[in-house]
């Protein structure tokens, strides 16, 4: 059996990245993707088994993204701590409109390891900027804050408003120290 080729891989997130938008996460069908791929079902499922893997998929080529993101920032402005960086970043990724989060819930009840990348991904990003940061105290209010600006964003529970979310990221690279 030969291993899946990254590019169909790579062109099947694609086009669930774009039928998620379109249609929201939680309407993802695994036709619509296979169809916007160009690839058969059994071509994807081959990939992707279930939608639940397909949506960790998903999730993991953000996270990819993102980190790439992170860096780029990082290297652009090298007076710029990682940490301001995150900030930034994490305040303009949370500006963009998000769908339901109940898309979510359903690959957790399917696949409780959906988080697994998720959880990763944040302990390896904070250990980073332990590494990084002299003052632990300025970084756990930094990350925390920035975290439960994410999760609003993310369940569609955001009760600042968009005065208070500029202040919120002004105070908070205040205390990073930009």
């Amino acid at each position: 059996m030969r291993a899946p080729r990254a590019n169909s891989r790579e062109k099947i997130l694609a086009a669930a990245a774009d039928v998620a938008r379109e249609a929201g996460p939680g309407s993802l069908s695994l036709e619509a993707v296979a169809s916007r791929a160009g690839v058969s079902k059994g071509g994807l499922l081959y990939n992707f088994p279930t939608k639940a893997k397909l949506m960790q998929g998903l999730v993991e080529s953000y996270l990819r993204d993102f980190q790439k993101a992170l860096e780029a920032r990082a290297a652009e402005a090298r007076h710029e701590s990682v940490l301001s960086a995150y900030i930034k970043l994490s305040a303009d990724d949370c500006e963009r409109p998000k769908p339901s989060a109940s898309w979510m819930f359903s690959a957790i009840a399917e696949d409780p390891d959906f988080l697994t990348p998720i959880k990763a991904f944040k302990h390896q990003l904070f250990e980073r900027l332990k590494g990084e940061t002299q003052d632990l105290g300025s970084l756990l209010v930094c990350f925390l804050a920035i975290e439960g600006m994410r999760s609003m964003n993310l369940f569609d529970s955001d009760v600042l408003s968009e005065d208070e979310h500029k202040l919120l990221v002004a105070s908070l690279l205040k205390i990073a120290g930009r």
